[in-house]
């Protein structure tokens, strides 16, 4: 009987046990500090970090896991806060629309965010669709697909005839007249309407198109496209129902008025002025350079048919330049989030970002922060996400080299974690 008593003491007590992770860490590196730590374990349990202990230590519980990660580098997982996970690049890109079902586009979607995980990016923010991001969000948060944590804008609001207005280049007889529903406004009244129609639907953030854009079907990427207190309406409403908003913008002029009606990020800031960089320092906004997505336009551009034509000297005139702005704004202090644009480009090449931001002088360890404990502060994620640290949750990645050293290695992820899940293993 006493051996049958302590049997079940023992089951008891096993069964007590959650399964651990132990993750032995040749390199380490902590995105607070901004340096490169060495011979670590970080201990796993369900979804958050338990411990992170010196050297590489093994489990005494046979029900536990060993990660053998001893020649690679650590880090927690990226953060991109801009990408398009509803669709991708290509020569067929305006025609889909007209046939593709949103059914055909959820399917595309889950294919892209299962990508840009294994890429490393294990939270995403999605700035603009047609409402599939929505879904795709709840389905990955209940574990029925697979891809990074989201937070969207479901679809992205503007002007009538502007870069958000999903009727450009149409048929006159099939254009229609979209309005705050859509996400197109011509006043104070729909501007509100809009971002609460945003909130109905399921939006995280709000995301407006303050100028025009290089990819829509309209003349213009630069031209301002909402008026002052229109823009004020928009934030001032997104508040209210515990929403930031974010600004396309490619034009000076519309930038200004976001900046100073209080937008949070300035997504591309082509023709950002000194002037206009002065008041993102002194409003606390936060540029998204999209310097990949810029290169990527501008490569298409150049290949027969792959634009429409109003398209293509758009891309030829604003793709080369948002890498200096971006060098001239981080070099005057303008806080800089990470963001790619991915959907302009192939998804899961996110992290060529990194290369780029270098290039234009962001020494990797900025850059490497900007996609981490900057773009979780944004989010009002920086203490669960951004680090590695104890009680937040594991998000993990690895490379198979030290990108402080070699930052090409940010294009060959070895490994990906995600609330204590992993995905991808490669040796």
């Amino acid at each position: 009987m006493k051996k049958l008593f302590f049997l079940n003491i023992l089951l008891t007590a096993l069964s007590l046990h959650a399964q651990e992770t132990y993750i032995q860490c040749g390199k380490l590196i902590d995105t607070k500090s901004g340096k490169v730590q060495t011979n670590k374990t970080i201990i796993v349990s369900d979804k958050i970090i338990k411990s992170i202990q010196e050297g590489f230590v093994n489990p005494t519980n046979t029900t536990d896991k060993v990660i053998d990660l001893k020649t690679k580098t650590v880090m927690p997982g990226w953060i991109d806060m801009h990408v398009h996970l509803e669709g991708e690049t290509s020569p067929t890109a305006y025609l889909d629309e007209f046939s593709l079902n949103d059914a055909d586009i959820a399917y595309d979607a889950e294919v892209f965010a299962k990508t840009t995980l294994l890429a490393g990016f294990t939270t995403v923010r999605d700035l603009g669709g047609t409402g599939v991001n929505v879904s795709l969000r709840n389905a990955i948060k209940a574990g029925k697909v697979i891809g990074p944590r989201i937070f969207t804008a479901e679809k992205a609001i503007g002007s009538t005839g502007g870069h958000a207005d999903p009727t450009n280049g149409y048929r006159k007889d099939l254009m229609g007249n979209p309005g705050p529903k859509e996400g197109v406004v011509n006043s104070i009244e729909d501007a509100r309407q809009a971002v609460r129609q945003r909130y109905k639907n399921g939006a995280d953030w709000i995301k407006i198109t303050a100028t025009g854009g290089v990819l829509s079907v309209a003349k213009s990427a630069g031209n301002p496209q909402f008026t002052q207190e229109e823009i004020e309406a928009i934030v001032s409403t997104a508040k209210d129902y515990g929403m930031k908003v974010a600004a396309h913008a490619h034009g000076d002029e519309g930038m200004q008025r976001a900046v100073k009606a209080g937008v949070r990020t300035i997504e591309h800031g082509t023709e950002m002025s000194d002037t206009t960089m002065d008041l993102m320092i002194k409003y606390n906004a936060y540029l998204v350079p999209t310097i990949t997505a810029g290169k990527a336009v501008e490569e298409n551009a150049k290949k027969p048919n792959y634009y429409p034509a109003i398209v293509v000297p758009k891309a030829l005139a604003i793709g080369p330049k948002i890498q200096g702005t971006f060098a001239k704004a981080y070099k005057k202090g303008v806080p800089i989030a990470f963001g790619t644009d991915a959907s302009v480009f192939e998804h899961g090449l996110n992290a060529r970002e990194f290369i780029y931001m270098t290039e234009a002088g962001m020494p990797i360890m900025k850059a490497l922060q900007s996609a981490t404990i900057t773009n979780a502060l944004l989010l009002d994620m920086d203490k669960q996400i951004g680090s590695i640290e104890v009680g937040y949750l594991a998000d993990i990645i690895a490379t198979n080299d030290d990108p402080t050293l070699n930052v090409a290695t940010v294009n060959d992820v070895v490994f990906v974690m995600k609330e204590g899940v992993v995905y991808k293993v490669t040796k």
